[in-house]
């Protein structure tokens, strides 16, 4: 399968699904492992992947999709990041970083603090995960501000750990059984277009995005939350386990103004929409939006564990001792970083750019043909299908979502879905035309077999 990977033109099903094989291993898994984890109703036990291709055990061929939510933004294997890794390992595999040094990690610190949109000079914390990186963050924040209180948006996923998990709000499952917050954090209604939240009143002439910043302003701080106590407003310009829901024109400049007035810090997470996701390197960048902090994980190493949380420089000055991680920029991760930047600035930025652009005509065009398709909405290849009832009443339709899932992975497309009713499209950056023909036809049958 490796070798003809980049030549398949469309997925092959040649078992049930799963598979015999698959089932035995999901037998095993369900013995064995955390049951906690947030598996979906389909069933994928992958053997081996190239580029947008992912076979499983029973040697059936998926067109991905998902990319591993979001992850293996350079396709699956990439024969560049593939031979990076292996020089890497076959040199220094481990040397932990936050005792002793190695050239790797300042090489993509420097890196990151021309890429990142953070004002410079910055600094950057190494970690292993997104989670890891908004722990970070919060901590820097308390440290840098001497506050203790956070806001945050309801539809967010800022990770599981404690902190983070005090500012997740996309699921109660996430929440249950886990008893009062780690950390004072309040909640806002995030400002959806398709779906605002906010009254008339909040909103004036401004939309959803003013009705945003006016409940911060004039509700909070004039109530429960005075904003010379908030120490950071942590914010995804486009919200991933919340549906896909881009931030509105205004609203993420209104924060920033908000933050400069009060003393507060900007943290961005850009775990799920940074490195070129949006067809910019980050999300943030289609706002013209400088940050103070920045979190970044999924896509920076095409699959390894490498988080990052990058600084404004004069807000990390703790001392030696105050944060560390053993793994954090392991030298082979950070050799697939490097070489996954080099390959998204050479082209597939770009091309996400792009083909986001064709795949979301595409999907367009099935709103059209489909009353049940109630939203269209993202940049590049970070792309939201939100599913109805009916247009007009905009009534979300969980049940369809979930069907049409299941159905397009019996017909091997590989999608996930993302907030109550939503898929998310973040298939791998190198996803072409071609690929999108296929993954629009198949996604339109699931559509009206799923009806």
């Amino acid at each position: 399968m490796m070798a003809t990977a980049f030549a398949l033109k469309k997925p092959q099903i040649k078992t049930e699904l799963p598979g015999p094989k698959a089932r035995s291993i999901i037998e095993a898994d369900s013995q064995f492992v955390n049951p906690a984890y947030p598996r979906p109703a389909f069933k994928l036990v992958a053997q081996r992947a190239a580029g947008v291709w992912v076979e499983d055990v029973d040697g059936n061929l998926f067109l991905d999709c998902n990319a591993g939510v979001a992850v293996c933004s350079t396709g699956h294997c990439h024969p560049e990041v593939v031979a990076a890794i292996q020089e890497q390992a076959a040199q220094l595999i481990h040397m932990c970083g936050t005792d002793f040094y190695y050239r790797q990690m300042p090489e993509l610190a420097e890196k990151l603090d021309e890429i990142v949109p953070v004002a410079r000079p910055t600094k950057t914390h190494f970690a292993n995960s997104g989670t890891e990186a908004i722990e970070t963050a919060l901590k820097l924040a308390m440290h840098a501000t001497g506050r203790e209180k956070f806001i945050a948006f309801f539809g967010s996923f800022h990770g599981r750990t404690l902190g983070s998990l005090s500012l997740t709000s996309s699921k109660i499952a996430q929440r249950i059984g886990f008893k009062r917050q780690a950390l004072d954090v309040v909640h806002v209604p995030y400002p959806n277009d398709y779906r605002n939240p906010f009254s008339a009143e909040d909103c004036g002439d401004g939309g959803a995005a003013q009705g945003g910043l006016n409940w911060i302003e004039n509700r909070l701080f004039k109530t429960t939350t005075p904003a010379e106590e908030v120490a950071a407003i942590v914010i995804e310009p486009v919200q991933g386990e919340g549906g896909y829901v881009p931030s509105p024109k205004g609203f993420l400049s209104g924060l920033r103004r908000i933050c400069d007035e009060h003393g507060i810090l900007l943290i961005v997470d850009e775990v799920q929409s940074g490195m070129g996701r949006t067809g910019k390197m980050f999300a943030s960048d289609h706002y013209d939006l400088k940050a103070d902090i920045v979190c970044i994980a999924k896509g920076i190493a095409s699959g390894l564990p490498l988080g990052a949380c990058v600084s404004r420089a004069d807000l990390m000055d703790w001392k030696p001792g105050a944060h560390a991680s053993t793994f954090g920029g392991n030298p082979v991760a950070i050799a697939a970083a490097l070489k996954t930047i080099e390959l998204l600035e050479r082209e597939l930025v770009a091309n996400s750019a792009d083909v986001g652009a064709y795949l979301k005509s595409g999907l367009e065009k099935l709103k059209d043909k489909h009353n049940c398709i109630g939203d269209v909405r993202g940049p590049g290849l970070m792309l939201g299908v939100e599913f109805v009832t009916d247009r007009s009443s905009k009534q979300p339709d969980p049940e369809l979502r979930d069907r049409v899932e299941m159905a397009s992975f019996e017909r091997g497309l590989i999608l996930l879905g993302a907030g109550p009713n939503s898929i998310r499209w973040s298939p791998p950056l190198i996803l072409n035309r071609e690929n999108v023909d296929v993954a629009l036809e198949i996604f339109d049958d699931a559509i009206t077999s799923s009806r």
